[in-house]
């Protein structure tokens, strides 16, 4: 029994949300005292993360979701995350020079998800509508909501860009050229009625059903006036990204009215009688599933917690895992992944065995069925891009924003108690990458610098194709009922940390709250799915709240151990059900200060 957690584990009977943003979290409770249930609570509490994480997400962005509906006994994936523009392609890239889809900008602009994503969530598993479920986002957008320290971090540390070279970001988040003070109240009026768009098509077709009234409030943003805002402004404005040049976007009426969120069926792997599930390769989720088909074949308790032994095992596993992400991971509508051979028993029992005393400094991915494995892998991402292009090398730009991310990207869970659960992971369209759309109160997303620019491997660019996001939610079942949701922001860090969150609950017997309070660890070895997608070979961030022996003797390894500030990675959130007992717990790590739990 801990003796001290930064927070109480949240128990309840009727319900638990956590969210990114504790406004949020208050969204999703109030959306449950009003009757919806946990995928209703969701919906809005994944809207109002959009208006108050603004640095880490965007209404313009992505969400993948994985949802059990307690009424089918199932779990679904829903796939939220928009394809690319039709026009924009390898070869559009040759021609232009460009050799790595830059970070910012509209070049790697992809459709926006969230609406459809939540129009699919609500229509299918949810009982409430539009107008219930973007009220407290409307409200906290009309009537302003307290600035806090990191987002006010975030746009003091832009000011130039957001007063310069995006001006229609400092119209509403640097009033009168300087950021709001802490505790002011950031107003976003746009933001606000774009939404209101929204509810009204809703409302003026409500007579035709619940779910009719659902896909006119999609219509509006895909179809209708938020469409037609959205291409005049990237169409007319154009802006100075990454590759030293100036782009409109290439995103057309037809990208955004013809791409629809669709159900999928989520990826499992059974852990110990544990059905854990992730969303396919148009995420970055299997490496979950890999990382611990990988352990499975390790006494990973008797290692001890945060052991130099179990750490370092921690890390070559996720080596393995991310090799293979690089090597064969892409949209499954266009790349064939073959996950009955990377999940199985045998490929994972033959990569445990590279698992040796010291620190791997290659990336290795595994051989498939054909004993070949892609020579694409060997180069970094920028100088295979120009091979394959033939083009000459420009020049990368340090847009700031670190290996992968890991401040970027939000996330949510919801629990209600017919046992429905939801765990979703807002992310894209943040502040830092692209202008305000004028009127509308967003920035467009950039997930498009995903994309490989080598037509051999997967996940390369084609139109209309979903990028591997890193995006990743996760879900646990037992024996077919709930169990589980949870994830964390952190970009190619998030299956690192919830891993170790996982494995901290049910191999090391914490309680949810100790489990995400616990030091942890990542590999940042792997190329980085962002822009310029670079790889430190053999190195770790480490919570210097680990023990200093153990950091050293990691290093005596061959690991190169870079230390961040105790309380630095991620912010870890998660639920789990009792249905025996009829209890619900949740718990939001205290790390990045604003995400919160629920319960009553």
């Amino acid at each position: 029994m801990a003796k001290f957690t930064t927070r109480p584990v949240i128990m309840g009977r009727k319900g638990v949300v956590t969210a990114g943003h504790y406004l949020a979290a208050t969204a999703g409770h109030r959306i449950m005292e009003k009757g919806g249930n946990a995928i209703d609570a969701a919906a809005a509490m994944s809207i109002c993360v959009n208006l108050l994480e603004p640095q880490s997400c965007g209404i313009a962005g992505e969400v993948p979701t994985l949802i059990y509906s307690a009424k089918d006994r199932k779990s679904y994936a829903i796939s939220g995350v928009g394809w690319s523009p039709e026009s924009f392609s390898i070869e559009w890239c040759r021609n232009n020079g460009i050799d790595l889809i830059p970070g910012d900008g509209y070049l790697p602009i992809t459709v926006p998800a969230p609406i459809r994503t939540w129009g699919l969530a609500l229509a299918k598993f949810g009982t409430l509508s539009f107008a219930d479920i973007l009220a407290p986002a409307i409200e906290l957008a009309e009537y302003g909501y307290p600035m806090y320290p990191s987002l006010r971090d975030t746009l003091i540390n832009g000011k130039e860009k957001y007063l310069n070279l995006y001006p229609t970001t400092g119209e509403i988040y640097l009033p009168k050229g300087k950021a709001p003070d802490i505790g002011d109240l950031l107003i976003n009026t746009d933001f606000a009625n774009m939404l209101k768009l929204i509810v009204s098509e809703e409302k003026n077709n409500i007579n035709k059903g619940r779910i009719a009234g659902i896909e006119a409030g999609c219509n509006a943003f895909y179809k209708g006036p938020i469409a037609e805002t959205i291409l005049d402004f990237i169409s007319n404005n154009p802006v100075e990204d990454a590759s030293g040049s100036s782009h409109t976007g290439l995103l057309s009426d037809k990208d955004l009215s013809e791409w629809n969120a669709e159900i999928d069926e989520p990826l499992k792997y059974n852990y110990k009688g544990l059905d854990v599930l992730k969303c396919s390769s148009w995420t970055q989720g299997p490496v979950f599933l890999q990382q611990l088909a990988i352990l499975q074949n390790y006494d990973l308790k008797s290692m001890g917690h945060n052991s130099t032994e179990y750490l370092h095992t921690l890390i070559e596993s996720a080596k393995l895992a991310f090799a293979d992400r690089e090597a064969y991971y892409g949209d499954p509508k266009f790349d064939d992944v073959p996950f009955d051979y990377l999940l199985s028993d045998s490929y994972n029992k033959n990569r445990s065995s590279l698992i040796d005393q010291k620190a791997s400094m290659d990336l290795i991915a595994g051989n498939l069925a054909d004993g070949k494995v892609p020579e694409y892998i060997s180069d970094t991402v920028q100088d295979n891009n120009r091979y394959a292009l033939g083009i000459e090398k420009r020049p990368t730009k340090d847009l700031g924003l670190g290996h992968s991310h890991t401040g970027d990207t939000t996330h949510l869970d919801a629990i209600d108690q017919q046992g429905n659960m939801v765990a979703a992971t807002p992310s894209g369209g943040w502040l830092g990458t692209s202008p305000i759309v004028k009127g509308l109160g967003f920035p467009m997303g950039t997930r498009g610098q995903m994309f490989y620019l080598n037509p051999v491997r997967p996940n390369a660019l084609e139109p209309r194709k979903r990028p591997r996001a890193t995006l990743t939610p996760t879900m646990v079942t037992r024996n077919g009922n709930p169990e589980m949701v949870f994830g964390t922001p952190g970009g190619d860090s998030q299956d690192q940390w919830t891993l170790q969150f996982f494995l901290n609950y049910y191999e090391f017997g914490m309680n949810l709250q100790e489990a995400l309070d616990a030091a942890s660890i990542h590999s940042i070895h792997f190329p980085s799915s962002f822009y310029p997608r670079e790889a430190f070979p053999g190195e770790i961030s480490a919570e210097d709240n680990i023990p200093s022996i153990t950091l050293k003797e990691l290093e005596q390894k061959g690991h190169i151990v870079n230390k961040t500030a105790a309380w630095a990675h991620g912010k870890v959130m998660g639920i789990t059900i009792d249905t025996k007992r009829n209890l619900i717990s949740g718990a939001s790590a205290a790390k990045g200060i604003i995400g919160y739990c629920i319960g009553w």
